[in-house]
């Protein structure tokens, strides 16, 4: 991996971000407007000359996918005889976005965030969709194999808890369906897409409340594509009712 000469950080503009992201995770980027992307809430929207908004939503899609990948080959190695559904659960309660969240905080991503005044009540998941974002800039930056190293190396293993989070009961589905039931509403699960294919195939879920789209997951099991799903829908729904928590 390229080296940034530190004479380029300390004249650079942006030398807070640049010395934040090797404080915390022990590299100077190469692109740091990739990181600047990655920290820009779509309440603060750049506006293109053609109209055109950009924010850090690209980048989250694209660091869901790095995150997902890292952790299931983490996992696989790591429980070399467990089964698919135990690889799965694992996987989920990791990137789930209440854990990215607390990650997000833990780490000091919270404090790099753009974003408007008042915002971060609105958008209960700002820090882990930011998390993600980073990863998703870090991957364009430095490649896959500095990124997976820097995510077992300066996260899971400096910030995770892998025998908490074993023991750990984390049904959104569950939550979900509770929650509808006390309040007498609607709710359907369903596959909308399919993408890729043989064991690299992912179902695109979407969960409905009284008809209305409250959230869309994808993974390699429906099952587990309905779990991420139930989770989006949780973290738009809780925000006004403490049951779900």
């Amino acid at each position: 991996m390229r080296k940034i000469k530190p004479v380029k950080v300390f004249l650079s503009p942006e030398k807070e971000l640049y010395d934040a992201i090797k404080n915390i995770f022990g590299f100077y980027p190469k692109n740091i407007f990739l990181y600047k992307l990655a920290f820009r809430h779509k309440s603060v929207a750049k506006e293109l000359y053609n109209g055109i908004k950009i924010s850090n939503e690209r980048l989250e899609y694209l660091g869901d996918a790095v995150l997902s990948l890292v952790v299931a080959d983490y996992l696989f190695k790591l429980f070399p005889y467990k089964d698919e559904g135990f690889l799965t659960e694992m996987r989920s309660k990791i990137v789930s976005r209440a854990q990215l969240n607390d990650l997000a905080r833990k780490l000091g991503l919270n404090k790099l965030i753009m974003v408007s005044p008042g915002s971060p009540g609105q958008f209960k998941s700002i820090f882990g969709d930011a998390f993600e974002a980073f990863i998703g800039a870090m991957y364009l930056d430095i490649g896959y194999k500095h990124s997976k190293t820097i995510i077992i190396n300066h996260i899971i293993k400096m910030h995770l808890d892998i025998d908490k989070l074993e023991n750990m009961n984390l049904n959104y589905k569950s939550k979900l369906l509770e929650w509808t039931q006390k309040y007498k509403k609607t709710i359907e699960f369903q596959v909308i897409d399919e993408v890729g294919s043989g064991h690299r195939k992912q179902y695109i879920v979407e969960v409905l409340v009284d008809d209305k789209v409250q959230g869309k997951g994808r993974d390699f099991s429906i099952k587990a594509a309905e779990q991420n799903a139930a989770e989006k829908a949780c973290t738009k729904l809780i925000a006004n009712d403490d049951s779900l928590q």
